[in-house]
């Protein structure tokens, strides 16, 4: 992915991030070029060395297209997660890692419906959260002309989904 400085890309499980500068950094006898990336939600500084920055999953924030698809995605049914907790920690942890917001949507998703079913542990609380920041930062920084919704607005629909998922399993049960 080509950089350019005052670009906005998202950096995988951090969120939104600005190219403020290109730099070299010496290093003993070796000098190092790469990026300089400022994390929009903490103002913390990444080094992304140059030939680094494809291999970590740097990638630009998503379209306006994107935008609306996630937003539809949240608010639309789904299958609940199948699996015991350790599969579902690692399972949730890679998605995370990954960088891509779609998946990242689904563990938010799943780990609402859990949080129905029962208590989270604080591992899946902060899993959680995590994917609650990833989607909201992105979603309010992308560059789409369309109007997009508030942080309660992203939360409702995904609180919605759950609901409309608890009503089926109840009903199918009986």
């Amino acid at each position: 992915m080509q950089l350019l400085i005052g670009q906005k890309i998202v950096y995988p499980n951090q969120g939104v991030c600005l190219v403020e500068e290109f730099k070299q950094h010496n290093i003993g006898s070796i000098t190092i070029s790469g990026f300089t990336l400022r994390v929009l939600h903490d103002h913390s500084t990444i080094f992304v060395p140059e030939q680094n920055a494809d291999s970590i999953g740097l990638r630009p924030l998503i379209s306006p297209s994107q935008c609306r698809r996630l937003i539809d995605m949240l608010a639309e049914d789904f299958e609940p997660y199948s699996g015991d907790w350790k599969a579902r920690s690692k399972d949730f942890s890679e998605k995370l890692r990954s960088g891509d917001i779609f998946q990242t949507a689904e563990v938010m998703k799943m780990l609402t419906f859990l949080s129905h079913e029962k208590k989270l542990s604080f591992r899946e609380q902060t899993l959680l959260e995590k994917s609650r920041f990833l989607i909201i930062s992105e979603l309010s920084n992308a560059e789409s002309r369309r109007r997009v919704p508030a942080e309660t607005e992203i939360i409702g629909l995904v609180e919605a989904a759950c609901t409309r998922m608890t009503r089926t399993l109840s009903a199918a049960a009986h």
